[in-house]
């Protein structure tokens, strides 16, 4: 395989060496030929001279010395960051004094994998990610605003297994028992990305519903006081609820469903579903639900008021005007 910034291989690279020397051809015509120019053909050429086939090979691009590269010390309190954080670029640039094109770098060049791959407790790589190239944003806040709920298995009184291990002071009646789920409800703005989130104890269509007009009483606090569009799967609570329709006709909205078994096309509130997961509900060991209930207005306000989103360009506040 060719060096990926090379014009010719080592094939084509001998072929103009064969016409140029053995067949004492002027470089130029040579050159237009193969697609390359004089001073690249000449550097073939004399490379062979000098070094025979040996010179044909590729070689690597990197610079013999990078006198502007980021100190090792420095690179290694990234890196030590990075594993102690577990969050992106734009997050621990501030953190380490460098710019956060400087922290991608250092990444890249350490091969640290992708958030998105690993275990947000442990930071272990678990799984591979899936992107898509078409992406969109709308332009004005409330003209789309995603909806979705993620299923949270409840946390037993002591913690459960990432507390205390699978066998640890489990008992056979305590492995037996169903402790059920929560179920997290969550809207979120397209062009802002603010979001609002509770947790519910199910998904039927009249907790959906009033889920959403108090999630749209939120978004009217913070400056969202129109929204037009409401965006869902295709699960019967949003499909074929009619408090859930009741609750888009309050609002003056249209009811928009993705694609079946297309979850990506709702990719906003999915991603905000893994966040949730990574920085709220793994993010740390708890002792109980309503340990893990608790914490999750105050990472809320957090995440529209200071968090910054890499898609934002800040926190989600600072997209919305002031009211």
């Amino acid at each position: 395989m060719s060096h990926a910034n090379a014009r010719l291989n080592v094939r084509g690279r001998l072929l103009l060496v064969e016409r140029v020397i053995g067949e004492h051809r002027p470089v130029a015509h040579v050159a237009k030929e193969l697609g390359v120019s004089r001073q690249c053909a000449h550097r073939w050429v004399n490379r062979f001279r000098v070094e025979g086939i040996e010179g044909l090979q590729d070689r690597s691009s990197r610079p013999h010395s990078s006198p502007r590269r980021t100190p090792a010390d420095v690179e290694e309190r990234v890196l030590a960051l990075r594993r102690e954080l577990r969050q992106g670029q734009d997050r621990i640039g501030p953190v380490a004094g460098v710019p956060a094109r400087t922290v991608g770098a250092i990444l890249a060049r350490n091969r640290v994998p992708c958030l998105d791959e690993c275990d947000p407790l442990t930071g272990v790589v678990i799984r591979a990610s899936k992107q898509t190239a078409t992406r969109y944003e709308r332009s004005e806040p409330g003209e789309l605003v995603h909806m979705d709920v993620k299923k949270l298995g409840r946390i037993p009184d002591g913690g459960g297994w990432r507390a205390n291990g699978r066998e640890h002071g489990q008992t056979s009646a305590q492995k037996r028992a169903r402790i059920g789920f929560d179920y997290v409800h969550s809207l979120v703005d397209d062009h802002s990305r603010l979001a609002y989130s509770e947790i519910l104890p199910d998904e039927k269509g009249p907790t959906c519903g009033a889920f959403l007009l108090r999630a749209a009483t939120y978004f009217a606090g913070h400056g969202i006081t129109r929204i037009e569009r409401v965006m869902t799967d295709n699960h019967f609570s949003y499909r074929l609820s009619g408090d859930v329709r009741a609750a888009i006709a309050v609002l003056g909205a249209k009811h928009v469903l993705i694609r079946p078994h297309c979850p990506w096309q709702n990719g906003k509130v999915e991603r905000l579903n893994r966040t949730l997961q990574t920085e709220w509900a793994y993010r740390q060991v708890f002792r109980s639900n309503d340990e893990r209930t608790a914490a999750l207005a105050p990472w809320l306000e957090h995440y529209n008021t200071q968090r910054h989103h890499s898609a934002v360009g800040g926190p989600p506040i600072s997209r919305l005007s002031p009211t």
